[in-house]
């Protein structure tokens, strides 16, 4: 057994992850898989187990609006009432008098860019406790419910001013349909889906992928593992590009080699090279990562990853503008999904990765022990 092996399997064994599913590449192809556990009662994890990736589905939503950008159809720097008018009705959350909401006109207007970056001012509910708050006072549908007037959330900040984790990504596959035509989930598995080869990527699942689909756990305050139920929603109004997508670690994996390829997968173009380097760059117009702190500690974690270094955000992905020791390069790109599915690829050093189950609290500690082990042993042996 590798390094990688025995720190994966460990972790099943000691009950950190339900089940887990490591998998290497380079820019030639695949250099480790690794497989253990049950992702499903009588269902042996395995290549071709099915996860809900969650907002490893940003990255996908954010590449769409890169081909747009490429091919000259966008500009990042685009208002986004431009495009979608009814953005503007989105305002400024400045205070509540007693259960009534007040807005103000946000300062600037949100632009593509801002979309991408998370510095539009639109933030979740399970990491801004006043967006919480407005949710709940007034009956506001979660982003997760795929209705058309969850869109609308509020905004947190002024545009431009602050990172905030949320659902801007959303708007930008909107951006997409708008510009393109097609509707979102077309545009995808033309465009990226096909060409990469990605055959078990999907908006909906199919029966077949829905037989091969893990189940998700959640760790109870007793510290054991119970069936949790959590799932995009079927066939929604709006297919929201923060969330939405069904994959594996071996389609995934080939999505992040088209980037190590720059931009080029199985002899399809998908990027341009200067597009790629674009696309890959600090996009925060001098802004930071700032840490996410958890308004829900039964599904999420705090969000802190690699504290004490600098880190942004490019136009698809969290970045690291810092070697971590024994670890990923400086400019290395990642995230991850709700669930705790995983990935990040390091252009300096030309390998991908994921390290993927279907387990909550996001983000727990035990799981980013794992991860941060897994990563090391990862850089040792290539």
């Amino acid at each position: 057994m590798t390094a990688k092996d025995i720190i994966l399997s460990g972790a099943v064994d000691r009950k950190d992850v339900p089940f887990v599913i490591g998998m290497v590449a380079n820019a030639g192809g695949l250099t480790y898989s690794g497989n253990f556990g049950d992702a499903a009662p009588g269902l042996k994890a395995g290549e071709d187990t099915v996860f809900r990736i969650f907002s490893m589905t940003k990255a996908v939503g954010s590449t769409a609006a890169m081909i747009l950008i490429d091919r000259g159809k966008l500009n990042p720097d685009s208002a986004v009432e431009d495009i979608l008018p009814e953005f503007s009705a989105i305002k400024v959350l400045e205070r509540f008098d007693g259960d009534k909401p007040a807005f103000r006109a946000p300062k600037v207007k949100a632009t593509v860019r801002h979309l991408a970056t998370h510095t539009s001012g639109l933030e979740y509910e399970f990491w801004n406790a006043r967006m919480a708050d407005y949710l709940a006072k007034t009956g506001h549908p979660s982003i997760l419910s795929g209705l058309k007037a969850a869109m609308f959330y509020p905004m947190m900040t002024d545009p431009g001013t602050r990172w905030g984790y949320g659902p801007g990504i959303d708007w930008l596959g909107l951006v997409v349909e708008k510009i393109d035509g097609r509707r979102i989930d077309k545009f995808c598995r033309e465009e990226l889906f096909e060409p990469l080869g990605m055959s078990d990527t999907a908006f909906e699942l199919s029966d077949a992928m829905a037989k091969r689909l893990a189940a998700v756990h959640i760790r109870g305050e007793d510290g054991n593992l119970n069936p949790f139920e959590v799932a995009p929603p079927p066939h929604p109004e709006v297919y929201g590009m923060g969330h939405a997508l069904y994959s594996t670690a071996p389609d995934y994996i080939r999505f992040l080699r088209m980037f190590l390829n720059r931009g080029v997968f199985n002899g399809n173009r998908v990027l341009s090279e200067a597009g790629i380097e674009w696309m890959l760059s600090d996009q925060m117009n001098s802004l930071s990562f700032e840490r996410m702190v958890t308004v829900a500690p039964a599904l999420t974690a705090d969000c802190d990853p690699f504290a004490g270094i600098q880190r942004t955000h490019s136009f698809g992905f969290f970045r690291n503008e810092a070697d971590v020791s024994g670890r990923r390069s400086a400019g290395s790109q990642s995230w991850a999904g709700l669930a705790n599915t995983h990935c990040w690829f390091d252009p300096r050093k030309g390998l991908a990765a994921v390290i993927m189950t279907q387990s909550l609290p996001f983000v727990e500690p035990r799981f980013m022990q794992l991860y941060a082990d897994y990563e090391a042993a990862v850089y040792a042996e290539t």
